[in-house]
């Protein structure tokens, strides 16, 4: 049989109009997510009863059947530490990851980053961008709403049967050093040490890892591989999360000096210019200069105070907290809306009373009562240095209020801070 023209035509139409009436009923419903029923979750202390995955169907309940589950409604908190490398992003993220209801990712963008741009630290290419920024939003998104299959797709060699050892920095999280995660420790050891965790809780089981993302109330992440605040503002807008973002600074010069420190061969013409005073003619100022353009850009638009940043935004500066952690933390956690528990408390004392001695051992270098510990960049970068940086830097070290030294002397007297008293009242 032969189908006319006319027969075709309307054939194509009438499939278009039912694909766009099926469209229209799809999206003119309001998006709820359905989580499995818990305390964290809903308010809910009844057990699953049913297959989630049933829901909706004839004769089972839907999402109307759990008000709770609505999207607007959720208690969890999704708490975001946007930082730069070496600016103490490692001790600001442990101080949420020793609260008993975080689940604390440490840098899962790392995963992204090796994936999509292997054997670059930071690409300034405009494409390479845009691909990296989206595929973080998109991950982040998904941890945030507990699903750690979604990081498979970047972690190399891929996972087999939702197992991995190779889940960066898997120790830094207390969560997957506990059990469901891991039986290697009880609920008396407090403190495990990151290579403890990675030696005895061998390889990372996704689903149990998945299952203790759910069991907490609150869910907080730490990256260094999104340039400013500006870059999240369609995680922060996504009426699924609940979003709030604190950005931590340093004295640029502290970060410079820190990494020359850290990154050795990367910095390591930074490293000849200090030691011989006459600065190389390759080298890369970006490693610099993008530091406080990213810094710049990021905190002039946090501190106008945009719509979508209400109640979302903290400024946190490392030298603040280096000084004074129980006072800055309690802040944090304030700002937060969340009780600062024992746990974190304890864990300042036992990490930021330090001794002065060379002899003495600190995983972190934040000894709360030395504001010239958070000042040691001074007696380690030569002057012609810290003078460029203060050229190069101009405008954001003073918006962050960081003092200028105009000579030698200035710089290592150590008894007058560079950092003014200065506070940013968070956005609320």
């Amino acid at each position: 049989m032969q189908c006319s023209w006319k027969a075709v035509i309307l054939l194509a139409l009438a499939s278009i109009a039912i694909q766009y009436t099926a469209i229209r009923t799809l999206t003119s419903k309001p998006f709820q997510l359905c989580p499995l029923p818990s305390p964290q979750n809903c308010g809910l202390g009844g057990q699953e009863t049913e297959p989630p995955f049933e829901r909706g169907t004839a004769g089972g309940g839907g999402c109307d059947d759990y008000p709770y589950f609505s999207i607007n409604a959720t208690r969890k908190t999704h708490i975001l530490v946007l930082a730069t490398t070496r600016s103490g992003s490692s001790f600001v993220g442990q101080l949420l990851n020793q609260h008993q209801e975080v689940f604390y990712l440490f840098e899962p963008l790392y995963h992204v980053q090796t994936t999509l741009i292997p054997r670059l630290s930071h690409s300034r290419n405009a494409a390479d961008r845009r691909v990296m920024l989206g595929a973080s939003r998109d991950l982040l998104r998904s941890l945030y709403g507990c699903d750690l299959y979604f990081l498979e797709s970047y972690i190399k060699p891929t996972p087999t049967n939702h197992t991995t050892d190779k889940l960066f920095r898997r120790g830094a999280s207390r969560a997957l050093c506990q059990q469901p995660v891991c039986d290697a420790f009880g609920p008396a050891d407090v403190n495990v040490e990151e290579g403890d965790c990675v030696k005895k809780c061998a390889t990372l089981n996704m689903t149990l890892a998945t299952e203790a993302c759910r069991e907490k109330r609150h869910v907080a992440i730490k990256i260094v591989r999104v340039p400013e605040i500006g870059d999240l503002r369609a995680l922060v807008e996504d009426p699924r999360l609940n979003i709030k973002v604190i950005q931590l600074v340093r004295d640029p010069r502290g970060i410079l000096s820190s990494r020359i420190e850290t990154f050795r061969d990367t910095y390591r013409l930074w490293r000849i210019w200090r030691a011989t005073g006459r600065r190389p003619y390759n080298l890369d100022l970006s490693q610099l200069t993008v530091v406080c353009q990213d810094f710049l850009s990021s905190v002039s638009t946090g501190l106008t105070h945009p719509y979508w940043l209400k109640g979302k935004y903290m400024l946190v500066r490392y030298e603040d907290l280096a000084k004074n952690p129980l006072l800055k933390t309690k802040e944090i956690y304030d700002f937060l809306g969340l009780p600062m528990d024992k746990n974190v408390e304890d864990w300042i004392h036992a990490n930021t009373r330090g001794s002065n001695e060379p002899s003495a051992k600190h995983k972190f270098g934040t000894v709360r009562d030395s504001a010239a510990n958070a000042e040691s960049w001074r007696l380690k970068l030569s002057f012609d240095m810290v003078e460029y940086t203060q050229t190069v830097c101009q405008k954001v070290l003073h918006q962050l209020g960081y003092k200028a030294v105009k000579s030698v002397e200035e710089l290592k007297n150590m008894s007058l801070s560079l950092v003014q008293d200065k506070t940013f009242v968070p956005f609320l």
